[in-house]
């Protein structure tokens, strides 16, 4: 198996990357009330020295009331977790690393013991406008902070029903004001307004991807947009607004979006808005995220599918999510052809910075 494709350089705006492969964003709720370790630090440096080309944070939360859903996932607001957060990105340097961190607020979603008791959890039909202008901030905040840390990027979670994607998706936006709508385009509002206030923190220069997925933690059939002509109406204004690289994020990588095309998401968002896509979804691995849990994903599988879609360029990066969580070396093992050394995952893997 021809890999070389795999470790071709790629280069946008400020990032400049030794190879196509990103290391996924992964919840790890091992930042103590919301600020990393020096374990955190430890668990992204071992990558970085291990030739990932992009790594991306699990996610950080923004200063919003009941923004994340676990006390220990971690800040990106306040001076003890951005203090620890520059200790982060500074082991990842010293090893020769790039990094981003992935931005969010998790909106309404399904928790056990709220983080903030007494205080409800926000979505697109609790917040006032008041609510939304200052979460649009607050993103920007976190942002700006970004930039001033030295990270190379930042990414916006906008998937998996997180609170940007909550007001993408008709089952959960039901305002009737300038933030909803029956249009794809009227609920793409919210998140062009928070991408122009991010690009406006970070400056043109400064590259900002974002995570989409059709796909719901709640509804693993929903669906934003059904034909090509939805998605351009879905994607083309977050374009217009800023974004550089699109995060195109589907349970299983090798499926196509739309009939007639074996395009799969992340191909056919390169295709509509001309703009760098990663593709993410079971690289490496026979089974699905949400299987792993009950037994399944552990079986490895090879990359000739993933080879021959990014050689035909379908899609510009590759994020691997289970595999190198379990393996801090699988991208060097996969560039010396040692795959039958790679260490095999299991959904205890979830709960150890390996």
């Amino acid at each position: 198996m021809n890999t070389a494709a795999l470790f071709q350089p790629f280069s946008y705006k400020n990032l400049q990357l030794k190879n196509r492969m990103v290391m996924a964003p992964m919840t790890r709720a091992q930042s103590p009330d919301g600020v990393p370790t020096s374990e955190v630090a430890a668990y992204y440096a071992r990558r970085a020295g291990a030739e990932v080309g992009l790594i991306l944070s699990e996610g950080t939360v923004i200063n919003r009331p009941a923004s994340k859903n676990m006390k220990d996932i971690p800040d990106f607001h306040g001076e003890a977790a951005l203090h620890a957060w520059q200790k982060v990105i500074d082991g990842v340097h010293a090893q020769n690393g790039k990094m981003g961190p992935q931005i969010w607020h998790v909106g309404n979603t399904p928790i056990a013991g709220s983080p903030y008791p007494g205080i409800p959890m926000e979505s697109p039909e609790s917040m006032s406008v008041a609510d939304i202008e200052d979460t649009i901030q607050q993103f920007a905040n976190a942002a700006r902070a970004a930039k001033a840390l030295g990270f190379d990027c930042l990414e916006l979670h906008g998937a998996h029903g997180y609170l940007i994607d909550q007001f993408f998706w008709q089952g959960t936006n039901n305002r009737t004001d300038e933030y909803g709508g029956k249009s794809i385009a009227a609920r793409n509002r919210f998140a062009v307004a928070v991408i122009k206030a991010v690009r406006a923190a970070v400056g043109e220069d400064f590259t900002i991807i974002i995570r989409l997925s059709q796909w719901k933690q709640q509804d693993y059939t929903s669906r934003i947009a059904t034909t090509p002509q939805e998605m351009e109406e879905w994607l083309v204004p977050m374009k217009e607004a800023g974004v550089d690289i699109f995060h195109c994020s589907q349970r299983r990588f090798w499926e196509p979006e739309f009939e007639g095309s074996d395009l799969n998401f992340a191909g056919w968002a390169k295709k509509i808005t001309g703009q760098p896509t990663i593709t993410v979804g079971s690289v490496g691995l026979k089974g699905d995220f949400l299987g792993s849990f009950s037994g399944q994903g552990s079986e490895k599988s090879d990359l000739t599918e993933l080879l021959r879609r990014l050689e035909r360029e379908d899609f510009d990066l590759v994020a691997i999510g289970r595999a190198i969580l379990a393996d801090p070396l699988w991208v060097q093992k996969i560039k010396e052809g040692k795959t039958e050394e790679l260490n095999d995952f299991s959904a205890a893997s979830m709960g150890i910075l390996y």
